[in-house]
Order: C-alpha cells, then structure tokens, then sequence
C-alpha cells in the first residue's frame, strides 16, 4: 500500500513539479464568471510549473452550473474539494454559505489563495480554508464525515484512482453528499473508475449529462445511504 502511494505521488508530481519561484515561468490569465448572482474573478497562471492545476476546466464551470440549476444549498455545511485547481468550485460553495475546505497538492496553493483573496469577501474568509491534501497519503489529517465532498476533473489520472477511493471513503460519512463532475476521456479510463471501480465502494448516480461537452456529474453516497 505505501508502494502504491510513493508511485502515486510520483507520478503526480510529474504532472506538478514541486519548485522554487512557483510563477516564474508563468503568464497570468483573468476569467470572470457569474454564478447564483456571484461575480467570480479566477486568475489562472500557465505554465510548465503549475500544469494542468492551472486552467479552469469546463468540467468546473459545469458543476458550478449545476449548483445553480438546482439550487443546492451549502448554507452551514461542512465542505470539501478535491484537486481545486483554482479553487472555483469550493470558492463558490463558500459564497453559497459553506465552511469550506480547498483541497490541492503544493504547488497549487499560491494561486488558490490568490484566487481566494480576489473573491471572498472577509467576512467569508473565516470559514474558508486552503491546504495541501495528497490522495491517499495525507488524507487521514482532515476529519471525516463532510457533508459535501466536490470534485471536478479529478478523473484522469489511472494509477491515482484507487488513492482517490481511499481518500473518498474517509472523508465519506453516512450524512455525505459527493459531487464529482468529469470530462469522459476514454483515453484516461474516465469510464472505467466510474462505472466499475466507484460502484463497487459507492452508490453512485448520474445526475447530469452534458453531451456536447462530454461531461458527467455523479452524485455519490455512501452504500448504507439510501437517500435518491
């Protein structure tokens, strides 16, 4: 099992080199998008050293949309995300009233904080926390049984899926609601955690489809959850 996780985190640094002078080589783009009446300014820095962790993927923007849609109501709720990113989605539930968590590997935290301060106003700063989680490795240092755990286009990575189980399965309690929204890359066995490996630990559901995009959100509880 610590095999696994070295490997894992290997590779995952792969993707994120862990380095000195995090935005050196960078160049800053602004998005501005507008959910459930907020105006939210995303800085995303490019480049080799923040890789895939830097852009917000469609993925995100959909299940901020979905929120919307279905009103969903963070208000006091115990809140998680996983592989923020930008943090847009967790930015989000924490301007929908949640205490929220935003969750990344090291070299992702400079520009969730920045992106924290460009859109939380201070009052919501308090219940809005940034910290570095590794699948798999570090979990266990947050407590369980979040009320939401959220998560978009964190599915594409194989030899992370079963570190992301585990980390699900902790951080998962009875009372638990996990979004997840992915792009359906058949080149990443997308399909593959979420109709063979996911299934077999969670009950999961698809609750949304965007066919254009050829993304899925998957409302996921526990097995002894029984709620639709």
């Amino acid at each position: 099992m610590a095999a696994l996780a070295a490997d894992a985190e290997a590779g995952l640094e792969s993707v994120f080199p862990q380095e000195l002078g995090l935005f050196a080589d960078a160049f800053p783009v602004e998005a501005r998008y507008r959910f459930c009446g907020h105006e939210l300014s995303i800085a995303q820095h490019h480049g080799a050293q923040l890789g895939v962790a830097a852009p917000v993927w469609e993925a995100a923007l959909t299940l901020c949309e979905y929120f919307e849609a279905q009103k969903l109501n963070f208000w006091g709720k115990k809140v998680i995300e996983l592989g923020a990113g930008t943090g847009v989605v967790g930015i989000l539930a924490a301007l929908l009233g949640g205490d929220v968590t935003i969750t990344d590997l090291p070299v992702a935290m400079k520009q969730i904080e920045e992106n924290v301060r460009r859109n939380m106003p201070a009052e919501c700063r308090t219940r809005t926390r940034v910290c570095a989680l590794s699948w798999g490795v570090d979990h266990k240092e947050f407590p369980p049984s979040y009320d939401f755990i959220l998560g978009a286009d964190i599915v594409y990575l194989k030899h992370t899926y079963p570190l992301l189980i585990r980390t699900l399965q902790h951080l998962c309690g009875a009372q638990s609601t996990i979004y997840l929204s992915s792009k359906m890359r058949q080149e990443h066995s997308t399909a593959l955690f979420f109709e063979t490996l996911l299934p077999v630990h969670f009950a999961s559901k698809l609750v949304f489809r965007d066919e254009v995009e050829n993304i899925n959100i998957y409302k996921v509880t526990c097995k002894s959850d029984i709620r639709q």
